[in-house]
């Protein structure tokens, strides 16, 4: 018989309205965790999964209040315990690690003290054996020269190398279990990898039990035995991860996966209808009643209890969980992408532009002159056509975002021309341009909360652009914006709605909206979906696809989501270190990828598929900046030749499928030695 570290029994946690209503946001939640195991807790946002988990650290947030259940850890209520009972177990005991290290970590303090502080909180060790144990678990997170690393700063570390800390001061108490909300959730892609590899060797090595929370199936695929599905604070289905994504019994499962860009599939993953219910809303019935394909009016007026189906040692939540497997078998067979030729019609030239983040002397400032022989971006050449949709790829702090930047006019480039429209040269200076091309290259940002103004409305904001650019007003620009919303999918009724009372799928769209408004002839996209749940992600990168076809729009995108870029784009520009690497058609880069870095992200790519695992083939490295000479890549190249590596820069070569790559090693012995892996 498994040892259980936590139970948690008939958990409900909720508020009360303003009329002094008890609404429940986690309803009558029963799990165990048991010793190794590593459980995944999926769902959209609002579905419950970090409620849930704080609740295992006995915690509930502000304004919540448990009312009913328990969260049994050593035979004691942890929701129960007083905070001075609290403290020896939390860190000690049960441990968490936060979605983003960089926030969690103190700015001013050394690594070193940090970990010795987690070990001063936790343990009983004195302090000769405190300085040993740093080392040790710097070592465990597979972090070089820990000596070194224990006395940098957190700024001076990457994403990952700062997530990897985090891991070491949890594990500093050596806790039983370990909570992770969304530890890799903006990680690029080969650095997740090796995040989720180090988290699979600590469950093996310590024989520590976690919870991974995230909506990234990919993720959940690589780390976890087990699988809870949550949707409207419910458990809808719970059991093996492979049975969980392979064989998936409820229906919000099923749409879930249908909705994730896959490298095997090609076109538009199919977006899911609809969104989870508001709290309180769902008196009767099943709460996906609203979106599923496969509802019956039974299910609106009878409530699904949680059914355990033997043969498949998995629980669900549904009435007719057995129409999905002949409906997934049918499924399966679906989607291709719908391939369109462009005409060359040429609306973006980016010539010779570097880009230097080099602190400019006062003299220099005067003469407009940025001094740097080794810049963050060095010699970008693309040409980009009238409703093409370019893809920048590569890992954090490739230049992607600045690249963006720079045509955006928010960043001045060391050299190099950028025209707009064949012979129409941008000025670098935002301030200089004139008002019309403001009006046509836009940006969309990452994050909505950050771009849209808290205190204005829905139709504040999308006005913006139609006032400056039109000098529309009174009904005429009202009817303007309403139209702009309804092409988003969104309409009249959200005119008086503020961010906050919005979803982050929505929130994107109104950000979206406004980019539109202006009538843009490119839109620059900068990670637009990385931080939105995969349905909503499938249902933005729809939009933007429609939009496209009705308007013609011309679209820069960049993303660490190379399944996200395989769905959407029509070329890729490889970028690493700031230098281009590889640039073709989307399909050919996928299905031929000929230069070894593009290799080597293509092999990073998590597939929600437990049976799939990435292929590391490059070392988990990170490079502060560009080597003054030879090929940028020649740090972690698995291919390197040699010398001429180091000392001279690559040449460009093409192969037949339209791919250009910048490498010494010839096309054709390049496909040779990938094809014999």
């Amino acid at each position: 018989m498994q040892q259980v570290v936590q139970e948690i029994k008939n958990l409900s946690i909720g508020f009360t309205s303003k009329k002094g209503e008890q609404i429940s946001i986690l309803k009558n939640i029963s799990t165990t965790i048991n010793k190794g195991e590593t459980v995944g807790i999926v769902g959209e946002s609002g579905s419950g999964k970090s409620t849930l988990a704080l609740a295992m650290m006995g915690y509930v947030k502000h304004g919540l209040f448990t009312i009913s259940g328990e969260c049994i850890y050593q035979s004691n209520d942890i929701l129960k315990m007083k905070n001075r009972e609290l403290e020896n177990i939390r860190g000690r005991k049960i441990a968490m690690i936060p979605q983003n290290a960089g926030q969690s970590l103190t700015p001013n303090l050394k690594i070193g003290y940090q970990i010795d502080e987690a070990l001063r909180l936790h343990t009983n060790f004195q302090k000769e054996d405190r300085d040993v144990k740093i080392s040790e678990l710097l070592n465990k997170v597979r972090l070089p020269s820990p000596e070194i690393i224990a006395k940098r700063y957190p700024h001076e570390l990457s994403g990952g190398q700062q997530q990897r800390v985090a891991v070491a001061m949890a594990l500093a108490g050596s806790p039983d279990l370990l909570l992770l909300d969304e530890p890799t959730t903006g990680l690029d892609v080969t650095t997740q990898a090796h995040v989720l590899e180090l988290l699979n060797f600590i469950a093996k090595d310590t024989g520590t039990s976690m919870v991974y929370v995230s909506h990234d199936l990919g993720a959940i695929a690589q780390v976890s035995d087990r699988v809870i599905v949550m949707y409207s604070g419910e458990i809808v289905l719970d059991g093996p991860v492979r049975t969980i994504l392979k064989n998936p019994i409820h229906p919000y499962t099923y749409g879930l996966l249908k909705s994730i860009p896959k490298l095997t599939l090609s076109g538009l993953p199919n977006s899911m209808s609809g969104s989870q219910p508001q709290p309180g809303t769902i008196k009767e019935g099943c709460s996906f009643y609203d979106r599923c394909e496969f509802a019956e009016d039974k299910c609106k007026i009878n409530t699904p209890e949680l059914e355990f189906v033997s043969e498949l040692n998995t629980s669900v939540r549904c009435f007719n969980h057995k129409k999905l497997h002949k409906k997934k078998d049918e499924d399966t067979k679906s989607s291709k992408k719908v391939l369109r030729k462009l005409t060359k019609n040429e609306i973006l030239d980016i010539s010779s532009v570097s880009i230097s983040y080099a602190k400019q002397k006062f003299i220099e400032q005067l003469l407009n002159k940025i001094d740097d022989t080794n810049p963050t971006v060095k010699d970008i050449n693309i040409k980009i056509d009238k409703g093409e949709t370019l893809a920048l790829v590569g890992e954090s702090g490739s230049g992607k975002s600045t690249i963006l930047k720079s045509i955006a006019g928010l960043i001045k480039a060391k050299n190099g021309i950028i025209k707009f429209d064949k012979n129409k040269i941008l000025s670098n200076d935002l301030k200089k341009r004139d008002a019309n091309y403001l009006r046509a290259i836009q940006l969309i940002f990452q994050n909505p909360d950050e771009s849209l103004n808290p205190n204005h409305t829905v139709e504040e904001i999308v006005s913006q652009p139609l006032k400056l650019y039109f000098g529309l007003s009174g009904n005429e620009l009202k009817q303007k914006i309403i139209e702009v919303l309804k092409k988003v999918r969104l309409g009249e009724f959200y005119l008086t709605r503020y961010p906050r009372q919005l979803s982050g799928g929505e929130k994107q769209r109104v950000a979206v909206a406004r980019a539109f408004a202006a009538k843009p002839d490119i839109i620059l996209c900068d990670e637009v979906t990385s931080a939105l749940d995969v349905s909503v992600q499938a249902a933005v990168l729809n939009l933007l696809q429609e939009l496209k076809v009705d308007f013609g729009t011309t679209y820069i995108f960049v993303s660490h989501d190379l399944a996200v870029v395989k769905a959407i784009s029509d070329r890729v520009a490889v970028l690493y270190q700031g230098r281009l690497c590889e640039i073709g058609p989307s399909e050919s880069v996928y299905k031929f990828p000929s230069h070894p870095y593009t290799e080597v992200l293509l092999g990073a790519v998590l597939e929600p598929d437990p049976d799939i695992k990435p292929k590391l083939v490059a070392e988990d490295i990170v490079e502060e900046k560009p080597p003054e000479k030879g090929c940028s890549f020649q740090g972690r190249c698995p291919r390197l030749l040699g010398q001429i590596c180091k000392t001279d820069v690559p040449p460009w070569q093409i192969d037949e499928n339209g791919n250009a790559i910048r490498c010494h090693i010839k096309i054709n012995d390049l496909k040779n030695q990938q094809t014999s892996n």
